[in-house]
C-alpha cells in the first residue's frame, strides 16, 4: 500500500496547484483533469517525475461512461474569462448558469465528450493508496458525489480542500453542504471556510 502526499481531482492546467506540488514533491502525487485541452497544457507545466501521475478521468458514484459538457478550447479566449476553462461539469446547464453581461457563455461554446468515471475507491484500488496527506477537490458542483462517497474509515486523509459554492446547484449551498459537513465532524474533521468558496476540513 503507498501513501500519497496530494491528490487533486480536477487540476484544471496546474498553475494554481504548483506551491502545492512542491511542497510534497517527495512523496507520491496524482492528478486528476479530464478536460483534453487542459490536461495537455497541465502536462506542460507540472514537473516530468515518476512520481507524479497524471489521469485524464472523472470521479463519480458509480464506475460508468458520462457525458461531459466543458468550454472549447477557441471559446476561452473570446469569452475573456481565464477560468473558463475550469468550469467542466456533468451538468450542461451549470456551464449557462454561469453566463453574465461579461461572460456571454451559450452553446456554441460548450463542447461535448464522453469520458470514464471511476469511483473514488477504485482510484484508491488502482495505485494502492493506503493514506493521503492533502486531497483538494474542485470539480463544479460534483464535490458533494465524491465526498459522500468516501470511506473515511477505511482511508486516512489528513486534510481535504474543496470548493463548496456549487454544492446545491450553481453558486448554491444548501442541505447537502450541511450533509457532507457533519459526514466529516463525525469522522473527527475540524472544518474551516478559508475564503468563500472553499473548505478546509482537518483530521484532529
Amino acid at each position: 500500500m503507498n501513501n500519497f502526499g496530494l491528490v487533486v481531482i480536477g487540476a484544471h492546467i496546474g498553475v494554481h496547484i504548483l506551491d502545492e506540488i512542491d511542497k510534497y514533491k517527495d512523496q507520491n502525487i496524482l492528478l486528476i483533469e479530464p478536460v483534453p485541452h487542459n490536461l495537455k497544457v497541465l502536462k506542460k507545466n507540472i514537473p516530468n517525475k515518476k512520481s507524479i501521475k497524471i489521469e485524464q478521468l472523472a470521479i463519480s458514484a458509480s464506475s460508468v461512461i458520462k457525458k461531459f459538457y466543458f468550454i472549447k478550447e477557441d471559446s476561452i479566449h473570446k469569452l475573456g474569462k481565464h477560468w473558463a476553462s475550469g468550469i467542466g461539469s456533468f451538468d450542461k446547464q451549470h456551464i449557462l448558469n454561469h453566463k453574465t453581461k461579461r461572460f456571454n457563455v451559450s452553446d456554441d461554446d460548450i463542447e461535448t465528450m464522453e469520458i470514464q468515471c471511476l469511483t473514488f475507491s477504485e482510484v484508491l484500488n488502482k495505485y494502492s493508496i493506503k493514506m493521503i496527506n492533502k486531497l483538494l477537490i474542485d470539480v463544479e458542483g460534483s464535490e458533494f458525489e465524491i465526498l459522500n462517497s468516501i470511506n473515511f474509515d477505511k482511508t486516512e486523509i489528513k486534510k481535504i480542500v474543496f470548493e463548496f459554492k456549487h454544492f446545491d446547484g450553481t453558486f448554491k449551498e444548501g442541505s447537502k453542504l450541511k450533509v457532507i459537513k457533519e459526514k466529516l465532524i463525525n469522522s473527527n474533521y475540524t472544518i474551516t471556510e478559508i475564503d468563500k468558496e472553499n473548505i478546509l476540513a482537518e483530521k484532529k
